[in-house]
């Protein structure tokens, strides 16, 4: 089994998180394995990863990837979150660097059952990790309309926000809202044919969005562990991010800026952002932005 999924801005990750031989490093998102390999090729073996996931689909890949480097990988699930717990458990102390890819990996998008994309007709699920309890029909069935508008508008960042919510309580008052299908439906009649016509992306591209950050309550768990990430890495030690959307780069630009001078050197004065030719290679690349600091 090898992984489907592109890691994204290797090189720059190389670069701005500076592994060293002998050094401890923390992929927050392990993925598939991607950047931990390019660290672990890179200093052929002489280092030490803590790879960390919410989803066991995606550890799987990343064991079967990182085969050959077993001892010197620690693959643990876990929310990063709980980034201190885990250090804990794990007995270590400090850290020399802490790596975070945020947003979703071609090995959620791409799996048709696990209701991400609305390109495929599957159950509304949208979680990370699938031991948890709350799934996105949930909240579609659960929530009032004021509570999936607010949902929609702050997350997904979606003008139709207020008419989408209101459409859906209606709907699912006469027809239960369980699919993927059934949700792009219902947006499909909540905006209107200029608008979704009109838009670059998908019609159901924010609603979506909005729903899987809400589900994984992905916002809050990127402060959080930002918050307590900066003191658990050694003086010279540094913390890399890359992110997807505006709410993503907005948390981390926050947290970066708070402890500026102040515990931490911001590295990266402007945000870096992939090569067109890496874009060109993978779309996915296309909206990515990498910070990284140094502690003091």
């Amino acid at each position: 089994m090898t992984s489907p999924h592109i890691p994204v801005m290797v090189q720059e990750v190389l670069y701005w998180l500076h592994p060293e031989e002998g050094n401890i490093y923390v992929d927050c998102t392990v993925g598939g394995g991607g950047h931990s390999k390019a660290i672990l090729e890179k200093l052929k073996g002489k280092v030490k990863i803590l790879g960390i996931d919410r989803d066991e689909e995606a550890l799987k890949i990343a064991r079967a990837e990182l085969k050959r480097h077993a001892r010197q990988i620690i693959l643990r699930k876990g929310n990063f979150r709980d980034l201190s717990v885990i250090l804990v458990e794990e007995g270590i102390e400090k850290v020399d660097g802490v790596l975070y890819d945020l947003g979703l990996s071609t090995i959620q998008l791409g799996n048709p059952g696990r209701g991400f994309s609305f390109r495929y007709d599957a159950p509304l699920d949208m979680r990370v990790d699938r031991g948890q309890f709350l799934t996105a029909a949930h909240l579609v069935k659960q929530l009032s309309a004021e509570e999936l508008g607010d949902i929609f508008f702050r997350l997904g960042q979606e003008r139709w926000a207020k008419r989408v919510a209101e459409f859906l309580v209606r709907e699912r008052r006469v027809h239960p809202i369980e699919t993927t299908s059934d949700l792009v439906k219902v947006i499909e009649k909540a905006i209107p044919a200029r608008v979704r016509t009109g838009r670059k992306i998908h019609y159901a591209t924010k609603i979506f969005q909005a729903l899987r950050i809400q589900v994984n309550r992905e916002l809050e768990n990127i402060r959080e562990s930002l918050i307590c990430c900066f003191n658990l890495v050694r003086r010279k030690g540094r913390v890399c991010v890359i992110s997807y959307h505006s709410l993503e780069d907005k948390i981390v630009k926050e947290e970066f800026r708070k402890r500026n001078g102040d515990g931490i050197n911001i590295l990266t004065k402007k945000v870096i952002k992939p090569s067109q030719e890496e874009i060109r290679k993978n779309p996915r690349a296309r909206s990515a932005k990498l910070r990284s600091a140094e502690i003091r």
